[in-house]
């Protein structure tokens, strides 16, 4: 295995020293801030990109997978295909990072282990970005790490797609049904494209018996979202959304007692946004939202009355922002609203508000000075008032290379859960426990000529009253403690290269570092803890796609290494050849069978192959 995949680096290598000249043409990506949209070479933070050339090429089915590859962020998945996965970045915790899709907040104020219970299917995808560093000046609270904004796409034409798969690691389940593990699946989607507005719909449906004993799954989706171009200065997005999601859940909150535990999940989204040019100067960015959330998690699947938790959760927000331009600059204004409610047999019932008052500013110095400077006002019905100021800034030495520096706070409320859960003798929430506050500074370079692009950034960031569910002894339950202050120094560096054969030939490289160095301040070491040890030291991701008319192949290689656990290399493969609009594809993941976990002591899956085949006519 390993030497399969120093290979890889070998050749990953050698390509990199043949950097060419050809120049290329490239629209111009903008990042979705919901104030002041900046495009992406203008930006003065750490922000990566995954756009939907690189997201098909990927082995993926589901956004949690696309995830695995984003340096940076560590996924941590209790089962297959997107069953169930907390993300965080940069050593953070599974809370602290913020999700956003097309700029809409899906925080998940029970627990943040929903949040990627998302009804959006990879087709429907442009493109992922993923903003580190506290991004209170932007998104307000919970992006205490950062933030991943998923952009959907804008289909203008009409036309429908089909999806379907199937994959096995071809392993019987010895423990239960002697049945050989499988999933499979279909996504269906249309659009209507009209020249003022088109329509689209996602139907979706994945199932299998999972890959050991009670890891069985069933995911069900559908997405509608709909562009309205009521004239040239006003537009109007509407989207819904709408999962359940069912699945074994052996071992992932209780070990082991919970070996015969099921988890069903079923969420609820919809938007409602739009935008308006009222002068020249004065742009106005109204928008509504809401989620609900059924959570019903039963520690005996077969005992419906016995150790059952059922959580509804609904939040509906609000938010108005604005951009107005001045002769030198542009100013930003929002104000937001947002209600969450929980209604739980172990939380019981619960209500709180937020307000939030943000204000940007951005403005150039000469050609060369970039600077963005801002503050959040946050009030909460439980926390009280707080401000969060930010400011970022870059200078451009070259066309080329830009030096790039920020600094920035943040704060996460606690969640529902951390604050009032009773799981006896499991887990049991804390109401005395403080919000966590963050604040981080970094420097770094871009550097970005033709096809070879590189960056890289240093960081520096503290936590105060970082939130943890610790215990003293394992005859106790555990609890959600402000486990002391999280120091963190942090180096992150990526590459990408392209290298053109001729028309029909394309190789593309990505290599991408993260490293973290983590320490407590102010923690017992007698408490043992559930998330603090399993954080990220190194993160190393490859992926090398070579392309030959309408055939890929795409090789992507991951390296983790845990403060406390094991390192593991983790290799993936697909191999798609299109036939005009039909597609065939295979996916190989964890090819050379790598036994590793990344939560608790959950092993995940051997090799898994998969094969489908995919019609696109729009």
């Amino acid at each position: 295995m390993k030497k399969n995949t120093l290979f890889l680096f070998l050749l990953a290598a050698s390509l990199h020293a043949q950097i060419v000249t050809d120049t290329i043409q490239v629209n111009e990506v903008s990042i979705t801030e919901n104030r002041l949209n900046t495009p992406l070479s203008k930006q003065n933070r750490n922000i990566y990109v995954i756009d939907k050339k690189e997201i098909q090429a990927l082995p993926v089915k589901s956004i949690q997978e696309i995830l695995q590859y984003a340096n940076g962020i560590d996924l941590r998945q209790r089962g297959p295909a997107g069953t169930q996965a907390d993300f965080s970045m940069d050593g953070g915790s599974f809370e602290q990072t913020l999700l956003l899709v097309n700029g809409v907040k899906i925080s998940d104020h029970q627990t943040a282990h929903n949040a990627l219970n998302l009804p959006i299917p990879v087709e429907a995808i442009e493109r992922v970005e993923i903003i580190r560093g506290p991004a209170a000046r932007i998104y307000g609270n919970n992006s205490l790490t950062g933030a991943i904004n998923i952009v959907t796409k804008k289909n203008p034409k009409t036309g429908f797609y089909v999806n379907t798969y199937t994959g096995s690691n071809f392993e019987k389940d010895q423990e239960d049904t002697d049945d050989t593990f499988s999933s499979r699946g279909i996504q269906l989607g249309g659009v209507l494209g009209k020249e003022t507005h088109n329509h689209q719909l996602y139907l979706s449906h994945d199932k299998g018996n999972g890959y050991r004993y009670n890891t069985a799954f069933e995911n069900n989706k559908l997405f509608y979202q709909g562009h309205f171009l009521i004239d040239d200065a006003n537009q109007l997005d509407a989207s819904f959304g709408y999962v359940k999601n069912g699945f074994g859940a052996n071992g992932f909150y209780a070990a082991p007692g919970d070996k015969d535990s099921k988890e069903v999940v079923e969420t609820t989204l919809a938007t409602l946004q739009s935008k308006h040019q009222l002068s020249e100067r004065l742009t106005l960015m109204p928008r509504l939202s809401y989620r609900y959330n059924f959570d019903d998690y039963r520690y005996f699947k077969h005992k419906l009355n016995v150790a059952r938790s059922l959580h509804y959760s609904n939040a509906v927000a609000g938010e108005v922002n604005s951009v107005y331009q001045l002769n030198k600059g542009q100013l930003g204004f929002g104000v937001e609203y947002r209600n969450e409610q929980i209604n739980s047999t172990a939380i019981q019932q619960h209500t709180r508000d937020n307000v939030g008052i943000y204000t940007e500013y951005k403005t150039q110095f000469g050609d060369r000075l970039d600077v963005n400077v801002g503050t959040y006002l946050n009030y909460n019905s439980q926390y009280g008032w707080q401000a969060f100021p930010g400011i970022d800034a870059s200078y451009g030495i070259t066309d080329q290379l830009k030096v790039v520096a920020n600094a920035g706070s943040s704060q996460r409320i606690p969640s529902f859960t951390d604050l009032y859960l009773d799981q006896r003798p499991g887990n049991i929430g804390n109401e005395d426990i403080e919000s966590e506050r963050a604040f981080q500074t970094e420097i770094g370079f871009k550097f970005n000529q033709q096809r070879f692009s590189a960056n890289a950034y240093y960081f520096y960031r503290k936590i105060d009253h970082f939130i943890d569910w610790v215990r003293l002894t394992k005859d106790e339950p555990w609890q959600s403690q402000n486990f002391g202050d999280l120091k963190t120094n942090g180096l992150n560096m990526r590459v990408s290269y392209s290298l053109p054969f001729n028309g029909d030939n394309q190789l593309k490289m990505v290599l991408s570092y993260a490293y973290l160095d983590q320490k407590f301040e102010n923690a017992s070491n007698d408490y043992a803890s559930k998330y603090k040890i399993e954080s990220l030291k190194h993160q190393l991701t490859n992926t090398l796609s070579y392309h030959y008319k309408t055939t890929y192949l795409t090789l992507a290689t991951r390296y983790n290494e845990r403060a406390s656990y094991k390192s593991y290399w983790i290799n993936d493969v697909r191999l798609s050849h299109s036939f005009k609009q039909l597609t065939v594809y295979i996916d190989g993941q964890n090819i050379f069978n790598t036994q590793y976990n990344e939560v608790g002591a959950i092993p995940l899956p051997s090799k898994w192959w998969s094969l489908g085949v995919k019609f696109i006519n729009f």
